[in-house]
């Protein structure tokens, strides 16, 4: 564990070792070289829907952007090994695969998430050394209320969702350098929560598990044919553990899912405030070491030669 908790120095190293020769030419800055700090010459590119944007609950339960979000805090550990490292963070509330491709709910220069994005892998300056993207829950989302599940509504979510995830890691990748490393990400279930509303909530939160289960194995299978690495949120949340138990403080004995909900999201919060789907900040800790380990395993079996590869060519 403690190897992981330092992967973020080992991981930019490793990468910057091959992305910096493979960087084109450029007209020199301005000031002189050895002012100018390394790291302002690289940036972090962060895409994806109001997780990527760092969204938590306010004192009323209502959605706020933060500067916490998994992205925030993927951010600061990478500038820790390259100070000055660049964030570039267009992740929206509310995207859905089918927003990112085509804008509507945020606003961008080139009209949506996904064009900003390749835009900006477009350019030679500063140099994007990595991209984090999750999309997709939003497509899911509105077909699960408090009381059931519109399952033509999930087939359609499923259906849509493959499908433009499919084209938006293809442009992507054609926007990206070779060097680049995309990571993704599947999804925690926000809906556990219900467990703690007795039998009929304990169904619904089953129900959802199914749901969003399928759901995130239909995800890894386009991020696997494209070649991405998916931080496995879902492990990291045990959302799938409903047989063993832990004690929640002033609940009692709930699964392991449903106590990691209650502990890293807002949902299991006590009137006046309203539940939040989105992540604490404890929570969005655990998704940024999530999205470490998927790139630490994706660098270390193969990634490194395939990267060697591209800076050579």
């Amino acid at each position: 564990m403690r190897a992981i908790r330092k992967s973020p120095v080992l991981l930019v190293a490793l990468v910057l070792a091959l992305v910096v020769p493979a960087a084109p030419a450029v007209a020199a800055p301005a000031a002189p070289a050895s002012l100018v700090p390394f790291g302002s010459r690289l940036a972090y590119l962060s895409l994806g829907d109001s997780l990527a944007a760092g969204v938590q609950a306010d004192a009323n339960g209502d959605s706020i952007l933060t500067d916490e979000g998994y992205a925030d805090q993927l951010h600061r550990r990478f500038a820790r090994a390259l100070p000055g490292l660049r964030h570039i963070k267009l992740g929206c509330p509310g995207e859905t695969t089918t927003t990112m491709l085509n804008g509507g709910i945020c606003d961008y220069e080139h009209g949506s998430q996904i064009e900003e994005a390749a835009a900006v892998l477009e350019r030679s300056r500063p140099l994007v050394l990595l991209v984090t993207i999750d999309i997709g829950a939003n497509d899911v989302n509105r077909c699960i209320t408090a009381g059931a599940i519109d399952q033509a509504c999930v087939a359609q979510a499923f259906a849509t969702a493959a499908a433009n995830l499919a084209e938006i890691l293809q442009r992507l990748r054609g926007a990206a350098r070779p060097f680049v490393p995309i990571v993704g990400m599947n999804y925690y279930n926000p809906y556990l929560a219900a467990w703690l509303q007795g039998a009929q909530g304990q169904e619904l939160a089953r129900a959802a598990n199914q749901v969003l289960g399928r759901y995130n194995d239909t995800l890894e299978q386009v991020y696997a044919a494209a070649g991405v690495p998916v931080a496995d949120v879902e492990t990291a949340f045990s959302s799938t553990e409903l047989e063993q138990t832990v004690e929640l403080p002033g609940v009692g004995p709930v699964p392991v899912a449903v106590a990691r909900v209650c502990q890293w999201t807002w949902m299991c919060v006590l009137p006046p405030r309203k539940p939040n789907i989105h992540a604490n900040t404890a929570g969005y800790a655990v998704i940024a070491t999530a999205f470490e380990r998927a790139l630490l395993a994706w660098l270390l079996p193969g990634g490194l030669r395939r990267l060697a590869a591209s800076a050579k060519a």
